[in-house]
């Protein structure tokens, strides 16, 4: 089953899909073996694991469609792509769906940024006028040449014209054919809650710790009606975290043995079963 096949029938059940943000191939591989059944491929991600650089759309199209090319090679679950604000006018956002369609993603959010863009999250950001924004994602849906493969439209307006022309925004950009819409940012619990209730189609809401928008049960998000969510920086944050525990633990250790006494390390053998070592080792017996 092609991924954007698989994702669309897992968008049928009543359940909340929940879609770790994963930024390379190891990170993507870790959402499939913890049992996720997609994976967010986050432009943050992307832009700190593939450049060293902030999310202030700085990744080109070209970077961005390789580092998702990478990941679907890697895994078999359906990956959600980062496409920014598509890269430029009509004619950019067209070649952008062809070339994440042909590298295998399942699908990709489009947002109403003025480029270049920045994290959702973040202060001073800037939309396009309602019409543009619109305009590209009209052009999105009519790209695709696999009807399975999910447009996202994502609106950042809140933080920039108010609550209400983000729900407008959302509800134009499914009246134009995108098959889900993302209001970024909300600021409270009760805008959060009120997004599904008044966007008329199914909604995603991304989920940044640390960011603007209150963290809530995944049984709320569930209840109040939404059908993805994205965990943008679930694994970004938790590698700092884990990078920087490790490697204080390694310059203070006086000998190498005590390396070994991190309680996360995974041991080299272990890498490479979790990298379908055994898989090559079947194929080189064979």
């Amino acid at each position: 089953m092609h991924p954007a096949e698989q994702l669309r029938q897992s968008l049928k059940s009543e359940r909340l899909i929940i879609a770790p943000g994963a930024m390379d191939c190891v990170s993507a591989a870790a959402v499939e073996q913890n049992g996720f059944s997609a994976i967010y491929m986050t432009g943050m991600g992307t832009a700190a694991c593939r450049l060293g650089l902030p999310d202030y759309g700085l990744a080109t199209m070209t970077e961005m469609v390789a580092n998702a090319s990478a990941m679907t090679k890697a895994v078999h679950i359906p990956i959600i792509a980062d496409a920014d604000t598509g890269y430029g006018n009509e004619l950019n956002m067209t070649r952008t769906v062809i070339e994440y369609e042909h590298i295998g993603a399942a699908g990709i959010h489009v947002e109403d940024q003025v480029s270049p863009k920045k994290c959702g999250h973040l202060d001073r950001k800037m939309v396009v006028p309602r019409n543009e924004f619109i305009s590209k994602i009209a052009a999105a849906v009519t790209a695709r040449r696999n009807p399975d493969f999910l447009i996202i439209a994502r609106t950042d307006s809140t933080a920039v014209l108010g609550f209400n022309e983000a729900i407008d925004r959302a509800n134009a950009a499914l009246d134009a054919g995108a098959d889900m819409a993302l209001v970024e940012a909300p600021e409270s619990t009760d805008q959060l809650l009120k997004i599904p209730e008044l966007v008329h189609g199914p909604c995603v809401l991304n989920i940044l710790f640390g960011g603007k928008s209150p963290l809530v049960s995944f049984d709320l998000i569930e209840r109040a009606g939404y059908r993805l969510a994205f965990l943008s920086d679930v694994l970004l944050g938790s590698a700092f975290a884990a990078y920087d525990h490790a490697l204080r633990q390694v310059r203070d250790a006086a000998h190498c043995a005590g390396v070994l006494q991190l309680p996360h390390i995974a041991p080299a053998r272990e890498i490479f079963r979790r990298l379908g070592a055994e898989h090559w080792d079947a194929l080189r017996a064979s």
